[in-house]
């Protein structure tokens, strides 16, 4: 079995963690440690009770989520839910990583550029650069606005999808950056692209992107940022030769 430290140590610098900008909430790297070794990954985007509880059930070892445990900033007291949890994974010797706009920026398996590979995507470049570091992708694709609401409702497995209709009803060039970026879209709508994918937005986003003439999907906060904890932990997985499995946990939103 790796030992945590050598997977920790990679994830680190393949998803370039030092000097990355991000929230102060995010904390990227190892959150928590467990006892040393890593026998299996779990994969999850939030870091919440139930997906602990869960990893611990199902006799994980690492975690990779994409919000970690330090992300709700109402208390820095290790009380309550906090307590719970740090419990649950003390017991179950599990180990938590957590990784965020690094993990929604890399460019082989980011949130945005895993939802591109799976529209099929062409001529796909970094895209929306955010606090200096670009958070998403942009490429070309040739198809109705109605297939690619489809291509995009497909590939967040039957999640809800918002549309507003307001670009070309043919779509060439596609912006995504996922999780929550609809209050972009002047911006977006600035860079040229015709249709935005993101997971959500405020209300004023909507009617701000008719007036604009910009086709949006707003396809799910949580349904967009599956896709990039899934591909680090298969992809570490397969380098360290160790199991891995998702967990689910859908908000709607």
């Amino acid at each position: 079995m790796p030992a945590l430290s050598q997977i920790v140590s990679y994830m680190d610098q393949y998803l370039r963690h030092e000097g990355f900008p991000d929230y102060s909430g995010a904390w990227n790297g190892l959150q928590l440690e467990n006892s040393g070794v890593v026998a299996k990954i779990g994969a999850a985007v939030d870091a919440c009770e139930p997906v602990i509880a869960e990893a611990v059930e199902r006799g994980l070892s690492l975690l990779i989520v994409h919000h970690g445990l330090m992300w709700e900033q109402h208390s820095f007291a290790f009380t309550g839910v906090r307590f719970r949890k740090l419990k649950l994974a003390f017991q179950g010797d599990l180990a938590v990583y957590s990784s965020h706009l690094p993990l929604d920026a890399h460019p082989v398996v980011g949130n945005a550029a895993q939802l591109a590979k799976a529209l099929g995507l062409k001529k796909v470049e970094a895209f929306f650069p955010h606090k200096g570091e670009p958070i998403g992708v942009r490429g070309e694709l040739s198809m109705t606005f109605d297939d690619l609401v489809e291509n995009v409702q497909q590939s967040v497995e039957g999640e809800r999808v918002t549309v507003c209709s307001a670009g070309p009803d043919r779509v060439r060039k596609i912006g995504i950056v996922t999780g929550g970026a609809g209050s972009e879209v002047a911006e977006v709508a600035r860079s040229g692209v015709d249709t935005f994918i993101t997971g959500e937005g405020p209300h004023w986003s909507y009617t701000a992107a008719e007036e604009l003439g910009l086709n949006v999907i707003y396809a799910g906060h949580y349904a967009t940022e599956t896709f990039g904890v899934r591909a680090l932990a298969d992809h570490v997985a397969r380098k360290f030769k160790v199991p891995w499995e998702f967990i689910s946990h859908p908000t709607g939103l």
